[in-house]
C-alpha cells in the first residue's frame, strides 16, 4: 500500500468531516449540542461529512514515508450533496496521489462517503476509498462503515460555544483497515491488523482538539484547529503516526491543511 494512501487521504477527508454548525436538531424538546468544527480524526473515517453544496480542497504530507527516507504528499478536491437530516448526505472526492515535483501529478483516485444524521449528535456513514482512476496505484479499494457521536453529558459541553467537546467514532473496514503492507510483512509484522478502527477527539481550552485514533494497524495522535482568515475557514491537522511497532518502521509526522465553502 502506498504510504500516501494509508496516511494522507483519510487525514484530508477528516479535515472536512465537520458537522455543519447550522444543522438543526431533531425536535425532541431536549437540546442537542453539536460537535465543534475542529478535525476529529487523523487517519480514520468519521460518520459526518460534507453535504448541502459544500466544496472542499486541501493538501497533506507525511515525513518520512514508511520504509523510506523521502516525504510524500497528496491533494484532494471534493463536494458534498444531499441533506443528511432529511435523507442522505453524499461526499465525493478526487485525490491526487503524487503531489511532488519529481514524479508529477500522474495518479488519481476517488472516494465516496454516504452518511445519515440520526439526531442528538449521532451519525452513521459508509464508504469506499482509493477507487483508482489511473494506472500505477498499488493498493486496492477499502470499504468501511462507521458510527460517530458527539457526547451530550454536561461535563463535555462547552458553555461558551454550546458545542460538544468530546466526540468518538467506531467502525469496521477492509483493505487499509487491516491489510499490512508488503514491507510490513517482510519485516515480520504479520499480514493482518484488526479491521476495526476508532477515534476520539477532545477540545482543549476552547482552542483545539486533541485526537487519537487506531486505524486497524497502528496508533496515531495529534491536534486539529479550525480558524478563519476573513470569512474563509482554514482547517489544520498535525500528528504523529505509527506510535507502536505493529506496522511501519518508526514514528512519522503527518499533516494536512484545507478549506471549504458552500455554494
Amino acid at each position: 500500500m502506498k504510504p500516501v494512501q494509508k496516511y494522507l487521504i483519510p487525514a484530508l477527508m477528516g479535515l472536512f468531516a465537520l458537522h455543519s454548525p447550522d444543522a438543526g436538531a431533531v425536535e425532541t424538546g431536549v437540546p442537542t449540542y453539536l460537535p465543534n468544527n475542529y478535525g476529529k480524526s487523523l487517519t480514520t473515517p468519521v460518520a459526518w461529512g460534507a453535504s448541502n453544496g459544500v466544496i472542499f480542497l486541501g493538501v497533506g504530507g507525511t515525513s518520512p514515508s514508511p520504509y523510506s527516507a523521502k516525504s510524500d504528499g497528496a491533494a484532494v478536491l471534493g463536494a458534498g450533496i444531499g441533506d443528511p437530516e432529511k435523507n442522505l448526505g453524499i461526499q465525493l472526492s478526487v485525490v491526487s496521489l503524487n503531489v511532488n515535483f519529481n514524479n508529477g501529478w500522474s495518479q488519481y483516485s476517488g472516494s465516496l462517503h454516504v452518511f445519515r444524521d440520526l439526531g442528538n449528535a449521532n451519525a452513521i456513514g459508509a464508504g469506499v476509498e482509493n477507487v483508482m482512476f489511473t494506472n500505477g496505484g498499488d493498493a486496492g479499494k477499502s470499504y468501511y462503515a462507521v458510527y460517530s457521536q458527539g457526547v451530550q453529558a454536561d461535563p463535555f459541553i462547552d458553555s461558551t460555544t454550546g458545542n460538544s467537546k468530546l466526540t468518538y467514532s467506531v467502525g469496521v473496514g477492509s483493505g487499509r483497515f487491516g491489510d499490512k503492507t508488503p514491507d510490513d510483512i517482510l519485516s515480520g509484522k504479520g499480514k493482518h491488523g484488526s479491521y476495526v478502527f476508532g477515534n476520539i477527539a477532545y477540545e482543549v481550552a476552547h482552542t483545539f482538539n486533541v485526537i487519537t485514533d487506531w486505524n486497524g494497524t497502528n496508533l496515531n495522535a495529534g491536534v486539529s484547529k479550525t480558524f478563519r482568515i476573513g470569512s474563509v475557514p482554514i482547517a489544520l491537522v498535525v500528528g504523529a503516526a505509527d506510535l507502536t511497532s505493529n506496522s511501519g518502521d518508526g514514528v512519522r509526522l503527518i499533516g494536512a491543511i484545507g478549506t471549504g465553502f458552500k455554494l
